[in-house]
């Protein structure tokens, strides 16, 4: 059961990023704001963590019989949501009114 809401939940915020990601690119084409692009870039490395420990986790039955331990599944989660929050973070910044 925690599995399959586990699934449910990463496919909700795998469709709502990339639909963030969608709006910012639109954002992008009517601009040409740059600030748009990195955007669009920081969801995109948001929605390919969540999705990629997903994919990950249930090829691997979540680590138990697997050489590839959770640890290594959360660290690139971790990674890449760090470093799509950190693109959201400079867009917001480098963003000129």
């Amino acid at each position: 059961m925690i599995e399959f809401l586990y699934a449910v939940l990463t496919l909700v915020f795998v469709v709502a990023g990339l639909t963030m990601v969608g709006m910012a690119m639109r954002a992008y084409v009517q601009t040409s704001r740059r600030a748009m692009l990195h955007l669009s870039l920081g969801f995109a490395l948001a929605v390919a963590g969540a999705a990629a420990t997903m994919i990950s986790a249930f090829m691997t039955d979540f680590g138990a019989s697997s050489t590839t331990n959770p640890e290594s599944l959360l660290l690139v989660n971790s990674a890449l949501t760090t470093f799509g929050y950190l693109f959201v973070i400079y867009s917001l910044v480098s963003y000129e009114a």
